[in-house]
């Protein structure tokens, strides 16, 4: 009988050593081991909420659907910073970009804070400070691709690579086309062989919405490139037809946004022209004027794709010649209304120099984290 006993408490023992073996075996299963731990998978990086853009993926041809005015993007395999490199400084510092040349156009390097006076709403400003330096650019080339630029644009996209090889190592780019629509087909990105490729990627299609694309462009160029300097280059061959967006609009764009804009416009020569065409091309360069000389570039009018070559490296030669000037306005309000900004230059020497930098600025207030100023539309 005690043999017996001890025989069912040994069996039971036995039982319960099972019992827990079979839970640890289990517990093991449903809990994955170091070695084979899964990482979550991170989210991709949105795209940005820009009005006229959508997303083509790269080396992927797609015609656009409709005439909407918008832009479509392009996909880099490296994500999208939205959140970029917000810029903090002293509350109600003003910066501008200005290019001084002489006059054969040749850039002028020899002046100090001395030599220039700053008028913000006809009221004379207090310099802080004038520098002369390289700095960094996000810029973009944003390509006319409609169907009357065909036989142009083997020498056009030969003079943007020419433009390319001017890049600097912390340089970033995008190349965008636009027709009916605007698209973006390289993000920004520091590698010049994807822009190179991009530009090559340019097919040609019928619709000239070229207001849309400086709208579309110049905001993507606001929101997303990460540098404070900024730039659009924008080619077009001829007189708007088919934008949603107005001049006033544009405009309004050009004032809100950090770029300098560059307008290369092959505008027929009036010479043999009816007196509509002639019309219709004198308000084509009026307005590219007005919308470069808003934003502190400048419009050029060639008419030959020969003169592509003089230009490019004109403009590579301008967005690299700036002096930088700061001051804080003596309107300290930042109530949202527009800054008129005009900048003159004198020397001892009576030379005969002309300054160009954007014409005002927007004085918005926009409190960051930490209640300084995001200045985002008091620079450039």
């Amino acid at each position: 009988m005690g043999n017996y006993r001890l025989l069912i408490k040994s069996e039971s023992i036995l039982f319960l050593c099972l019992l827990i073996l079979f839970s640890i075996v289990h517990a093991a299963a449903q809990k994955p081991t170091r070695s084979a731990t899964v990482k979550p998978t991170p989210k991709p990086t949105p795209v940005p909420n820009i009005k006229g853009f959508k997303i083509i993926a790269p080396k992927v041809w797609q015609r656009p659907a409709g005439v909407s005015g918008k832009i479509a993007t392009g996909k880099d395999d490296q994500p999208i910073d939205l959140t970029g490199e917000v810029l903090k400084i002293d509350t109600g510092l003003v910066t501008l970009d200005v290019t001084v040349v002489d006059q054969n156009n040749i850039p002028v390097f020899d002046l100090g804070k001395e030599n220039f006076t700053v008028l913000e709403d006809k009221i004379p400003q207090q310099i802080e400070s004038v520098e002369r330096e390289e700095t960094p650019i996000s810029f973009g080339l944003v390509m006319d691709a409609s169907g009357s630029m065909r036989s142009k644009l083997s020498a056009v996209t030969f003079s943007a690579h020419d433009l390319l090889k001017q890049m600097k190592p912390d340089d970033e780019g995008f190349v965008a086309q636009f027709q009916y629509q605007t698209e973006l087909i390289q993000p920004f990105t520091l590698d010049k062989t994807k822009l190179d490729k991009a530009l090559d990627t340019i097919v040609p299609d019928n619709g000239t919405a070229m207001l849309d694309a400086i709208i579309n462009s110049s905001e993507y160029v606001t929101k997303v490139g990460k540098l404070r300097r900024k730039a659009l280059i924008i080619i077009s061959d001829g007189v708007e037809k088919n934008s949603l967006s107005r001049e006033k609009e544009v405009m309004d764009a050009i004032k809100e946004s950090e770029a300098q804009v560059y307008l290369i416009g092959f505008i027929p020569d009036e010479e043999g022209s009816s007196a509509l065409t002639v019309d219709a091309n004198l308000k084509a360069r009026a307005l590219l004027t007005r919308l470069a000389d808003e934003s502190g570039g400048r419009a050029f009018f060639p008419q030959d794709v020969t003169e592509m070559d003089a230009i490019a490296k004109q403009i590579s030669k301008d967005l690299r010649s700036n002096y930088t000037i700061s001051y804080y306005p003596t309107n300290e309000r930042r109530d949202g209304g527009y800054r008129k900004i005009k900048v003159s230059v004198s020397t001892n020497d009576n030379r005969k120099l002309v300054a160009r930098t954007r014409l005002g600025y927007t004085a918005k207030s926009e409190k960051g984290p930490e209640g300084t100023t995001e200045a985002t539309s008091s620079k450039n």
